[in-house]
Parts: structure tokens; C-alpha cells; sequence
């Protein structure tokens, strides 16, 4: 019974030890993140890329969701495969895009570092930020325009369940594309410390013309306005 007893402590210890070292190395990769975060200025870069694809994607998908509309697709599967697959391919392409590119960028500023300080960084904090930065931003590069997709897609999923007509859902998702860009426009007026109205109509009226133009477009490659 002692034994038992024992055991049972060991393990509680064990246990215990091994939550208080999992949280410290929680903590030690947080606060490792964060430097190389303000040695790379990354935050910058990352909202630059979030606002241009999450936009591009956005308005990709717009003109998806318009497009099959016009052309008399009353099948949700149909747009919600393409937007997928749309959605995977920007991913795919803003990642590797951003990543090879932001790479590059990085190496080439760690070079003209070494060659200033006429000494190697290849192990140092520099170059682990720089690496940390380059996927960082490649990250955020192919995930904002996928979900910015996705959203926009979304009602569609709610059609063959009976939840809401193709018809509801089309128009649900210009809706929440117009949204999407109008609240991209209030994030970028954050950032400036400009007014939240003028960025936010900026951005509205860019998407009414896309949609418009979209439409116009498509009904001049034979499409219509009735599905």
C-alpha cells in the first residue's frame, strides 16, 4: 500500500514537472519569437501582406461567385469547388511566393550586415530572425487571401442543406465581400491614424466597381442576370 502510495507521488511529480517544463519552453519560444520579431521589423511586412492578399483574395473570389451566377450555375457545389481549390492555390502561391522572395530580401540585408560589421552572422541572432521572418511571412502571405476566399464563398455551404436559396446566397456573399473590404479599409486607417469613414469608403466603392464590372463583363460573354 506504501508503495502504491509512492508511486502515485512519483507520478504526480513527474506530471507536475513536466507542465512547469513545457510552459517554460512555451515561454522561452514566445519570448524568442518576439525578439526576432523587432530585430527583422516584421510587423510592418506582415500587415502589408495581410491587406493586399486578404484584398486579392477577396476580390477573386468576387468575381468567382459573379461569374458563375451570370453564367447560370445554380449549383453551389460547383462554386464552392472552385473556391477551394481557388482558395489552396493562392495559398500555395502566396507562401511559396512570399517565402522565396522575403528569403532573398533577408539574405541579401544579412550580407550587406556582414560586410559592414566584417564578420560572419551565418549562426547569430540576425540570421534567425531573418529565417523566422522570411516563413513568418510567407505565412501570412498564402493564409489571408485562403480565408479571405473562404468567407466570401461561405453561404454557399448553407444552400444544399436548405438553409438559404443559391439565389440569398449569392447576393449574402457580395455582401460579405463588401464588408470584408470595408473593414480591410478600417484596419488600414488604424494603422495611418487616418479617418476610418474615408479608407473604409475607399475600399467599398472599389469593390461595387469590381462587382459591377464583373457583372457587366460577364453578361458581354453571354451570361444573364437569371439563374
Amino acid at each position: 500500500m506504501d508503495d502504491e502510495i509512492k508511486i502515485q507521488k512519483l507520478l504526480i511529480s513527474l506530471s507536475q514537472y513536466s507542465d512547469k517544463m513545457v510552459k517554460k519552453k512555451i515561454k522561452k519560444t514566445i519570448s524568442k519569437w518576439k525578439q526576432y520579431h523587432k530585430i527583422s521589423d516584421l510587423g510592418m511586412i506582415t500587415r502589408r501582406y495581410f491587406v493586399m492578399n486578404a484584398f486579392d483574395g477577396a476580390l477573386t473570389m468576387l468575381g468567382v461567385v459573379i461569374g458563375a451566377y451570370i453564367a447560370n450555375i445554380g449549383n453551389p457545389a460547383i462554386i464552392i469547388s472552385a473556391g477551394v481549390a481557388g482558395s489552396i492555390a493562392m495559398g500555395a502561391s502566396g507562401i511559396s511566393g512570399a517565402y522565396m522572395t522575403e528569403k532573398a530580401e533577408r539574405t541579401k540585408k544579412l550580407k550587406d550586415l556582414e560586410s559592414a560589421m566584417l564578420s560572419e552572422l551565418k549562426n547569430g541572432l540576425h540570421k534567425k530572425s531573418y529565417k523566422f521572418a522570411a516563413a513568418f511571412a510567407a505565412l501570412v502571405d498564402g493564409i489571408s487571401p485562403a480565408l479571405a476566399a473562404m468567407i466570401v464563398i461561405s453561404p454557399f455551404f448553407f444552400v444544399n442543406p436548405g438553409i438559404i436559396s443559391f439565389v440569398n446566397a449569392f447576393y449574402l456573399s457580395i455582401t460579405i465581400t463588401l464588408i470584408v473590404l470595408t473593414s480591410l479599409g478600417i484596419y488600414l486607417a488604424k494603422i495611418s491614424d487616418e479617418s476610418m469613414i474615408k479608407y473604409g469608403v475607399q475600399m467599398l466603392i472599389v469593390g461595387i466597381l469590381t462587382a459591377f464590372i464583373c457583372i457587366i463583363t460577364s453578361i458581354l460573354l453571354g451570361g444573364s442576370t437569371a439563374v
